[in-house]
C-alpha cells in the first residue's frame, strides 16, 4: 500500500503545501490535495471539490484510511481522521495526538460558546518561519512514525 499524504488544501498555507509537496517527493510518499473550486491549485494529485459546506473535510474523512498522514487546521476533521487510524498535524505544525485531542475539542467548543455569548476571541497569529520549519519537522517525524510501524 503506497505512503500518503492528505493534506485540506483550502485551509492550507501555500508554504506548508510546498513544504509536503517536497517532503514527500524526497520520501517517495504521494502527496495528495483536496480543495474547492474556488482555490487555485493544480496538479496531478489535486482533486477539485464542491463548494458546498464541509465537502472538503468529508471528502478527506471518506478517503483517508489507516497509515495515512493528514494536514488540516480543522479539529473536528483531525478527531475524525485519529479514529480512522491515520496521523495528523496542523499546518503550523502541531501534531494532533488520540491522547490530547478530546481536551483540544472541549476547548474549541468553550471558546466557540464565549464567542456565541458575544466574546470575542485572538485570531491566528501570522504565519512565520518558524511556522515552516516546525511543519517541515512535524511531517517528517510522523512519516519516520509511520515507516517504522509499518516495518
Amino acid at each position: 500500500m503506497p505512503h500518503r499524504v492528505l493534506i485540506d488544501a483550502d485551509a492550507c498555507p501555500r508554504q506548508a503545501l510546498a513544504i509536503a509537496q517536497n517532503v514527500c517527493r524526497e520520501k517517495g510518499w504521494t502527496c495528495l490535495t483536496y480543495a474547492t473550486y474556488n482555490h487555485q491549485l493544480a496538479g496531478p494529485n489535486h482533486t477539485i471539490v464542491d463548494a458546498g459546506p464541509q465537502a472538503v473535510d468529508l471528502r478527506l474523512a471518506n478517503e483517508t484510511r489507516a497509515g495515512d498522514i493528514a494536514v488540516t487546521q480543522d479539529i473536528g476533521l483531525a478527531a475524525l481522521l485519529l479514529g480512522r487510524q491515520a496521523k495528523v498535524l496542523s499546518p503550523q505544525g502541531k501534531i494532533f495526538r488520540p491522547e490530547t485531542i478530546a481536551f483540544q475539542l472541549e476547548e474549541r467548543n468553550e471558546k466557540a460558546r464565549y464567542r456565541r455569548g458575544g466574546g470575542r476571541t485572538r485570531g491566528p497569529a501570522p504565519r512565520t518561519q518558524q511556522d515552516d520549519l516546525r511543519f517541515e519537522r512535524s511531517l517528517r517525524q510522523l512519516i519516520e512514525e509511520e515507516q517504522n510501524e509499518s516495518n
